[in-house]
């Protein structure tokens, strides 16, 4: 087998949809798991849907998520340009070989000609209103004019587009690496439009020579595309490709957490998650839609749980590394049906790697916080506050958010908790343990406290699990949290005898 090359070709029309993401990840896998290539192109070819800022935002998001370019936009090559918009020429000089060939043709019809047409077709109740074989005899184009008509409607400037000669009674076949066979009679796909009247070409054309002259070996893409499949298998034939043609996988859609039809942002919007890998701002309204990275996911996380969503190992593995996913991917394993996008899936994911990441590495985040909020936090108590959070959040940024204890003494005591356990009991046991304190050299640790409390309430008598939760209360205000004798060593040996005193001052014993 030739050397493997797949392409990730977005357009520029706005955010990257995360479902482009997981189709650039697929291209990826598949690319490295055979040693081949990966590339990036810009569709850029309808100028009217360009959005500034859109393409700086395909490329930082894939390189967020750590797909490696090989070669295109970012990473330059030897079928420069990458861009769409650049390669007008290209385009058109095989748009014209079509038409003198005889397997596309000139189309001059105005848009009102066109609604006309298609008024027609609806009053004969013809089962689709297209532009093709039968209708393009009753049209303004290069098949129905003579020769010299055509010449000079053209050096007048007269506006046109090219057109597709599709065959009218033929099936077209296209082995998807998905689906299996996928056979379509030409009576149902249209002329369609190769050459645009600005000379811009449709994604049809250009998809084709570019993936053609660019040496594509396999096209990984949507379901959406698999409509567009026998055209393009049509165009690699006319072009006299067929015997290099790519193959093709489309991959399964991405649905709605219900299941039920395509994911969209208004899905998104309504289930309070984002669909964007990165957060975006529209250059034209300001509206800010929401990232997977400013929403505190992890890139590790996010490419794992995109993998899945279409995809499976065939194993009980759910977590994988980059290079893991790597090796186990293949397209004999991608399912044909919809996949669900299940964002508290996204989330175990998420809390999972969080709990693999460094306590220091979260350190330097809390105790920029810290100090910004104006608290004196180390990097040292930053760790062990990340070390003793990050089991219990989804996300790194609620680590802090869920750190108060640590920085003030409560404000106020959990009335549940203190009705039922604030007794005679935990006023002795409480007050024991703060007086045992004062004698315990700095620094506090979790291991003295726990030894220190244990002896304690030896000496007066009372059994430690009768009064854990009052002294709980005591420390946070509420009944129940993290580990409480690593607590106690995170505030500290002084902070802990105050917060001691404060709740032996400020509760009382319900009756």
């Amino acid at each position: 087998m030739s050397e493997i090359r797949v392409r990730f070709a977005p357009s520029p029309t706005g955010p990257l949809h995360i479902g482009g993401v997981r189709t650039a990840l697929y291209n990826y896998l598949f690319a490295r798991k055979h040693g081949g290539k990966m590339l990036l192109r810009i569709e850029d070819t309808d100028q009217n849907r360009f959005v500034p800022g859109a393409e700086d935002y395909i490329v930082e998001s894939l390189k967020w998520v750590g797909i490696e370019i090989d070669e295109g936009l970012t990473a330059g090559g030897p079928h420069a340009p990458y861009r769409q918009s650049e390669r007008k020429a290209i385009y058109r000089e095989h748009a014209e070989r079509l038409v003198a060939e005889g397997k596309a043709y000139y189309a001059f019809d105005t848009a009102e000609e066109l609604d006309a047409m298609r008024k027609r077709m609806e009053e004969a109740n013809a089962p689709s209103a297209q532009y093709n074989s039968i209708t393009r005899l009753q049209m303004k184009n290069s098949l129905t004019l003579q020769p010299e008509e055509v010449t000079a409607l053209i050096e007048s400037g007269a506006p046109y587009v090219i057109r597709l000669k599709v065959p009218r009674k033929e099936d077209i076949r296209l082995n998807d690496l998905i689906r299996g066979w996928v056979v379509v009679h030409s009576s149902q796909i249209d002329d369609k439009v190769l050459l645009k009247s600005d000379g811009m070409p449709t994604y049809h054309l250009a998809n084709i020579v570019d993936d053609h002259m660019m040496g594509i070996t396999h096209v990984i893409r949507g379901e959406e595309w698999l409509p567009s499949a026998p055209l393009h298998v049509l165009l690699y034939r006319f072009l006299g490709w067929e015997s290099t043609m790519p193959q093709f996988a489309h991959l399964p859609l991405l649905l709605k957490p219900d299941g039920n039809g395509k994911l969209s942002k208004r899905d998104a919007d309504l289930g309070g998650f984002p669909v964007f890998p990165l957060q975006w701002t529209d250059p034209f309204t300001g509206a800010v839609a929401r990232g997977f990275r400013e929403d505190g996911y992890l890139p590790e996380a996010l490419v794992n749980f995109l993998a899945f969503l279409g995809w499976n190992p065939g194993t009980e593995q759910e977590m994988f590394t980059m290079d893991e996913l790597i090796q186990a991917f293949s397209l004999e394993q991608i399912h044909k049906a919809g996949a669900r996008f299940d964002i508290q899936k996204a989330k175990w994911f998420n809390h999972e790697y969080l709990r693999q990441q460094p306590n220091e590495q979260l350190a330097e985040t809390i105790a920029a916080q810290a100090t910004t909020d104006g608290f004196d936090c180390s990097l040292e108590k930053a760790a062990k506050i990340a070390g003793l959070l990050k089991e219990r959040v989804n996300f790194a940024g609620e680590i802090y958010a869920e750190s108060a204890i640590f920085f003030r003494e409560p404000q106020s005591y959990d009335p549940a908790v203190a009705s039922s356990k604030w007794n005679d009991d935990a006023v002795r046991a409480l007050t024991a343990f703060k007086d045992a304190l004062t004698s315990v050299e700095e620094p506090l640790t979790a291991e003295a406290a726990k030894t220190t409390l244990a002896d304690a309430l030896t000496a007066i008598g009372i059994k430690q699990g009768k009064i854990m939760q009052a002294l709980r209360l005591a420390i946070t205000g509420v009944g129940a949290g993290p580990d409480l004798m690593i607590t106690l060593e995170i505030i500290g040996k002084q902070a802990t005898i105050d917060r001691l005193q404060k709740a032996l001052t400020e509760l009382r014993i319900m009756s």
